[in-house]
């Protein structure tokens, strides 16, 4: 700060960056403009990385993938106008994964309200149906204030985004430093973790020790909220065969005897009791049509609005996932009286078997084109030799349509908080964006990365400021030069002669394109050339791209069903 009598005053832009480093961030995402430049300025003081990328977009959605990786809110920093517009993409992919972050967008000065700035527009309007939390700083003194009460709405029930806006003479204003409020350390929010309603937990454990049939879906709220223990201990001590989807995913390991993929439609065609925890009844499950209408359903959320949306059900729970399973786990060892021995789990193996057996069928029926080596590619195989190649510390990233929902059905991350993809929202162009995230805050970790091309056109230009930065990952780009999804539902409801309509890409070279911005780059026609070129990417020790001939004629399961419209 300047000599003299300022020494006592503070900035708008130094109070946000105080009340960022209150909340344990240590970077922001940001593409730079003149409103926010304070911002940086207070940063630097605070020790608070700047990472700078070339799209707005790529900045929240950096943000919201942070969140994901470390359980701590993600920032993105933007300026007014059209960078904030830029954002709204990634702040609303957020709201739909309930992924805390907090996007600051800058805007024009106070004093110049209403008469058309540069890039005045009504932000806090556009921002307030994607987030939980929108609002303008009115000034100076509140600036670090509002920031703390942004973070405290996103975790207000199921975590989720907030926005704040900070007009360019408040933010660049000084105020003295006892005049403005700003919050200690971990003395502003409370904790959010709810066990759950005691009776209803109860319950939940007897309806699992009585079960005959019981199933369980892992969603994102378990990884959400760290419950990873927790869901492993309840399937383990009741004998439970597990699902999972969205962030739950390697909740157990491949292999684990819990562990349950391909025998989801089964499972709940045929189970007497279903548990679906931190996942809502959207398009995903069907709007809970898909479970069996003699089942008993139980769903357990932090969100009291999710709870039987969409879907009767014989009992809900509002809670934290983590601490719901595990009371539940220790009120079923009261529930192991004479007949149902270890809650019923010696009853479970015939149950079991049963969902093996299904398993196996799917996969023998798909065995084929797994190993296929025809050319072009089978995405099959693509995604099955992805599959080989992940390790244990290898969080993998889906960013695409058609080839992504193959990836879903063959992928198996090994780890909690291993897999990373959209969520709901279904947005394409978060794969890059992702990976900077998952790198700068995991470096030990590494990434591999699976875009369609269609996706990776979105944001790929910010594959330089992987390059930049040097965070090396292994991305792959699927190609079909099609937007194949789309593409595949135009075909069956117009006729081949229109199939081709406004879904048709070019051929283009993105190993070429990695070779140009200073990554690794090969290309492969051959499906025996995918493996060894994925290890030479790993090796290269740089952002990587391996781009992949797809069969543009081989359709994922899920699209062909059109799954994700009915």
């Amino acid at each position: 700060m300047p000599d003299g009598n300022s020494q006592d005053l503070i900035s708008g832009g130094h109070l946000v960056a105080k009340a960022l480093k209150a909340e344990g961030v240590e970077v922001i995402y940001t593409l730079c403009g003149g409103h926010i430049i304070d911002i940086y300025d207070g940063c630097v003081d605070e020790g608070i990385e700047v990472v700078d990328v070339r799209h707005e977009q790529v900045a929240a959605h950096a943000a919201d993938g942070y969140a994901r990786i470390t359980g701590k809110p993600g920032c993105a920093v933007v300026t007014a106008g059209p960078g904030t517009t830029d954002a709204v993409t990634g702040v609303a992919n957020a709201f739909r994964a309930e992924s805390p972050m907090l996007l600051i967008g800058g805007q024009g000065a106070h004093t110049q309200h209403k008469m058309g700035s540069l890039q005045d527009l009504p932000h806090v309007d556009m921002m307030t149906p994607i987030t939980k939390f929108a609002a303008t700083v009115p000034d100076t003194a509140r600036a670090a204030d509002m920031v703390s009460m942004a973070f405290r709405e996103c975790y207000h029930g199921a975590p989720g985004p907030s926005f704040l806006e900070i007009p360019r003479d408040v933010l660049d204003a000084k105020v003295p430093v006892e005049k403005a409020r700003v919050p200690k350390a971990g003395a502003y929010r409370a904790s959010t973790r709810s066990a759950g309603d005691p009776e209803a937990i109860e319950k939940l454990a007897d309806l699992l020790v009585h079960a005959e049939k019981p199933a369980i879906l892992l969603g994102s709220q378990v990884w959400t909220t760290r419950g990873t223990e927790s869901a492993i201990e309840l399937v383990r001590t009741l004998n439970i065969p597990a699902y999972m989807n969205g962030a739950g995913r390697g909740t157990l390991p491949p292999g684990d005897p819990h562990h349950f993929q391909l025998s989801r439609r089964y499972a709940f065609s045929h189970a007497d009791v279903i548990v679906i925890v931190g996942t809502p009844f959207d398009f995903r499950m069907g709007y809970g049509k898909r479970l069996s209408p003699d089942a008993t359903v139980v769903q357990i959320d932090l969100d009291y609005r999710t709870v039987g949306k969409n879907r009767d059900i014989d009992l809900g729970i509002v809670g934290d996932a983590g601490l719901v399973l595990k009371s539940v786990t220790e009120a079923a060892s009261g529930h192991a009286f004479h007949g149902y021995g270890n809650g019923g789990a010696s009853r479970r193996k015939e149950w079991l078997d049963e969902l093996r057996a299904a398993e196996q069928t799917a996969i023998e029926k798909r065995l084929p084109s797994l190993k296929s080596d025809a050319s072009p590619i089978h995405p099959y195989r693509l995604v099955s030799e992805i599959d080989d190649f992940l390790t244990e510390d290898s969080i993998y990233i889906g960013d695409g349509g058609d080839i992504v929902t193959f990836s879903g059905q063959v992928v198996q991350p090994k780890s909690p908080g291993h897999w990373m993809d959209p969520g709901p929202l279904g947005t394409l162009g978060v794969g890059v964006p992702f990976v900077l995230a998952a790198k700068k805050a995991r470096p030990d970790k590494e990434v591999v990365a699976l875009f369609g091309d269609g996706a990776f056109s979105l944001t790929g230009w910010d594959f330089e400021t992987l390059v930049r930065y040097d965070l090396p990952f292994v991305g792959i780009v699927g190609n079909n030069s099609s937007m194949n999804q789309i593409r595949y539902g135009q075909k069956a409801k117009y006729g081949e002669e229109r199939e081709r309509v406004g879904n048709t890409l070019g051929d283009v070279h993105y190993d070429k394109f990695a070779q140009m911005l200073g990554g690794y780059g090969e290309e492969v026609r051959d499906p025996a050339d995918i493996g060894p070129a994925l290890r030479r990417a790993r090796e290269s020790g740089k952002p990587s791209l391996i781009n992949v001939w797809v069969d543009p004629d081989a359709y994922a399961p899920g699209t062909m069903n059109q799954t994700m419209y009915k």
